[in-house]
């Protein structure tokens, strides 16, 4: 007896012990699960300039990807934790995974963080260029499916990640933050090719903040050509590929810089703008021979009218220079309304309307083609672009967060 009660007096000292050590860790499962019923007035495929038609579906994701996650601290003592983030995306109309072998292609990354030195992670992350733009970005309340600034050419929504990358970014000091990454592409004899970078900077004091960037994608393929497996910034194939940059698949290399703000007037009131100036840059085995510069320009005004709903509105305009025998350069003009009816603080009721027109010409899917520019709204369209210069898509659906 006296045995039992000095066995079971041990296993109480260490439980106390232990305590404190768990209540230092955290780790979170969460996740998204989000389906819409759309309409879209025409649908082809890239390239084409005839055979669209209208079409009703169901297209998942909509207001926000589908997924689940596990998120985790780990005090160290003296501010220092060690941090860790895995998430999964999926398909919720099909159940799918969005990664085919990647079964945490939307983030796998770990790290260190301090409140006086910083964070520094190291996996499958955002760039640093995404990270301190992306809370001015249009797709906050518009939506990255329907709201995405024409092709997501300037990479504000979240289809860009990085792989093998090494992220720092600093403490907010005196409302500035700063933030640098680099992704190892890992191809023997070269540091470049394949490699992805950037570095971004943003104020962000009161109502106000303004963020600043730059990024470079390099294709892992030799002075251009097919998107190399190798290139760093990979979603399952090249990211961004929609009717407005079809035609320069090959490039050897694709480079933004962009400047975005907003300002809050009221709890219920605030807008946000952008400008981006995209470049993507051809190589000596690229099908297209001069650089294709697309400049983008594009704001939202958010409104809160009661604590229920919130409202969006958006414009943005795309212009294309002349370039690659191209006189008559692509021009996109893109509106965007959002309405958001929150059900509870997880799940919400949405609709969402997108217009977008294109005028002028672009490339062909080879690359060398001259053809008239066609429409392709936000990035959930990206893969079923409008047959003509016209393009509009309606659709509502429900998001529950746990």
């Amino acid at each position: 007896m006296q045995s039992r009660h000095a066995s079971k007096a041990v296993l109480i000292g260490l439980a106390t012990l232990a305590s404190p050590v768990f209540a230092q860790n955290s780790v979170t499962l969460y996740g998204i699960i989000d389906d819409s019923i759309t309409y879209q007035s025409s649908q082809a495929s890239l390239g084409s300039n005839s055979g669209g038609r209208s079409n009703v579906k169901m297209l998942p994701g909509v207001w926000a990807g589908s997924r689940f996650g596990l998120k985790g601290a780990e005090d160290l003592g003296g501010g220092n934790k060690a941090i860790f983030q895995l998430e999964s995306g999926f398909n919720s109309a099909t159940g799918g995974q969005q990664y085919t072998n990647a079964m945490f292609g939307r983030q796998a990354w770990v790290g260190l963080t301090n409140p006086v030195y910083g964070t520094f992670t190291a996996g499958r992350q955002y760039t640093s260029y995404y990270t301190l733009l992306a809370p001015y970005s249009p797709t906050t309340w518009l939506t990255g499916a329907f709201g995405a600034h024409p092709g997501d050419l300037d990479e504000l929504d979240t289809i860009y990640r990085a792989n093998n990358s090494l992220v720092y970014t600093s403490p907010k000091f005196y409302g500035v933050t700063i933030s640098g990454s680099y992704s190892f592409a890992g191809v023997p004899g070269s540091v470049n090719q394949g490699s992805t970078w950037s570095g971004a900077m943003q104020y962000a004091t009161g109502p106000f903040g303004i963020a600043a960037g730059i990024t470079r994608i390099n294709n892992s393929t030799p002075g251009g050509g097919a998107f190399g497996a190798d290139s760093t910034t990979n979603s399952a194939g090249q990211s961004g590929v929609s009717a407005v940059t079809n035609g320069y698949q090959t490039a050897q290399a694709q480079q933004r810089i962009a400047v975005a703000g907003g300002y809050t007037f009221t709890p219920a009131f605030d807008i946000t703008f952008s400008y981006s100036n995209v470049q993507y840059i051809p190589g000596i085995n690229s099908s297209f021979k001069t650089t294709a510069i697309f400049n983008t320009g594009g704001a939202v005004v958010h409104w809160k009218p009661v604590t229920l709903i919130d409202l969006a509105a958006g414009y943005s305009y795309t212009r294309a220079t002349k370039a690659n025998g191209i006189t008559s350069s692509a021009q996109y003009q893109q509106f965007n309304l959002s309405e958001y009816y929150s059900l509870s603080k997880r799940t919400g009721l949405y609709a969402l309307q997108a217009y977008q027109r294109a005028n002028g010409k672009t490339l062909g899917t080879n690359g060398v083609s001259i053809i008239n520019a066609t429409s392709a709204i936000g990035d959930g369209f990206q893969s079923a672009p409008s047959s003509s210069p016209s393009q509009f898509a309606a659709g509502v659906g429900i998001i529950h967060r746990f």
